[in-house]
């Protein structure tokens, strides 16, 4: 079925960098804005921004503002979140969706069809 398979989580110490891909199975994603969601265990999923469908705008939480970067490949059908400066609050499985509302200060909303995938585990420890 169609979705997103994210890839690229692993165990990095604090201050550490990961790049998480984010690619789109079975459809395209060239007028689709991207979210990008996290989970930590225990707790809710949580957006923490989104691009636009041509990456010319992107909006990001407060939490990861200055460390995390989002951006995309639409002729790969992919999508990128570079994590800099990690730290251990940002451990936990990290997702894309496809959204709605990115932009002017909003993070971006799960689509009723969102093409939600597996996500990939981010662990910050040393």
């Amino acid at each position: 079925q169609p979705q997103f398979v994210e890839s690229g989580g692993d165990l990095v110490p604090p201050g550490g960098s990961l790049r998480l891909s984010c690619a789109a199975s079975g459809f395209s994603t060239n007028i689709l804005a991207i979210g990008w969601f996290r989970q930590a265990p225990g707790k809710e999923r949580e957006g923490i921004g989104c691009i636009t469908t041509t990456g010319s705008s992107t909006n990001y939480a407060d939490s990861v503002k200055g460390r995390f970067a989002f951006s995309r490949d639409n002729a790969k059908n992919t999508a990128y979140l570079e994590m800099n400066n990690l730290k251990p609050e940002d451990a936990g499985i990290y997702y894309c969706a496809a959204v709605f509302l990115c932009g002017m200060g909003y993070l971006g909303t799960p689509l009723p069809k969102a093409y939600w995938g597996q996500g990939t585990q981010v662990t910050v420890s040393s």
